[in-house]
């Protein structure tokens, strides 16, 4: 009786993860890897999950979940005529290639190095979304050329290793090169579906006969973790559009800031 009420509160506590990460992939285009990775860090050790593997089993579970969510929310954005489909379409190949070497890293990385990753990402991110204004520009449009490349490729490969969806880099990057802000979060919401597809596959393919993964993993990926986790986010991230579409665009990018540096935080306190 004891185990089924352990098992009955964990899965109570995935179910809110999803939920809470739904809400964040569409109110912030993140996709929910921001809160999917270090949730499940510290939940695998109850499973007695060696630590050399615990990052390894959280970025691939998170991108699995991003999957569904960034469908959902990339669906709600594209309702509203937010998502700038040129631009879209002028990353994808070369956030394809970033996946693909992200992907790779992420396979063969310890798990301390992909935890320091995740936390150094973070706090810059959270660093420039917290200190600088919602009007704080670059320059005024995304460059073109290899320059646009690189930053494609960039977004990807880091996404990928830190198992998000690509709004936590994308958002940043599109609003300091003239994108609104509603309009960045909205087509970062696409980013995930190029970013979660090929990663997850990726991750299951390099995880396949490897020792110390959870019980019912395929590769990498914890299908137990997967399982509770999508319906909530599903369920919670049209809430998420609908109020990034009503809220101020500085509370919004304030609000985006605080999250990722408490996250950075957590993780950084984990190395110790």
């Amino acid at each position: 009786m004891d185990d089924l009420v352990w098992l009955g509160l964990l899965a109570a506590a995935m179910g809110a993860t999803g939920l809470f990460s739904g809400l964040l992939a569409g109110l912030f285009g993140v996709g929910g890897g921001i809160v999917i990775v270090p949730v499940l860090f510290y939940v695998l050790p109850l499973f007695d999950v060696p630590t050399a593997t615990q990052m390894k089993v959280a970025v691939a579970t998170s991108l699995a979940t991003i999957i569904p969510t960034s469908i959902v929310s990339a669906r709600k954005h594209w309702a509203k005529g937010a998502i700038d489909m040129p631009l879209l379409k002028s990353l994808t190949p070369s956030m394809f290639v970033g996946v693909i070497v992200g992907t790779y890293l992420a396979a063969v990385l310890k798990g301390p190095g992909m935890t320091f990753v995740f936390a150094c990402v973070a706090l810059l991110v959270a660093a420039n979304m917290g200190l600088t204004s919602v009007a704080f520009r670059l320059r005024d449009s995304m460059p073109f050329g290899w320059a646009r490349q690189v930053i494609g490729s960039g977004i990807g490969a880091i996404s990928a290793i830190m198992g998000i969806g690509g709004g936590t880099v994308g958002v940043p990057v599109l609003t300091m090169f003239g994108t609104p802000i509603r309009s960045a979060v909205a087509t970062a919401s696409t980013f995930g579906i190029v970013i979660s597809i090929p990663a997850t596959i990726g991750l299951i393919l390099a995880g396949l006969g490897a020792e110390g993964r959870p019980p019912f993993s395929l590769g990498w990926v914890n299908l137990v973790g997967f399982a509770l986790i999508v319906p909530g986010s599903i369920i919670a991230t049209p809430w998420g559009v609908s109020l990034a579409h009503s809220i101020r665009p500085e509370l919004l990018k304030k609000a985006f800031a605080i999250f990722l540096a408490f996250t950075s935080v957590r993780m950084f306190y984990s190395l110790l």
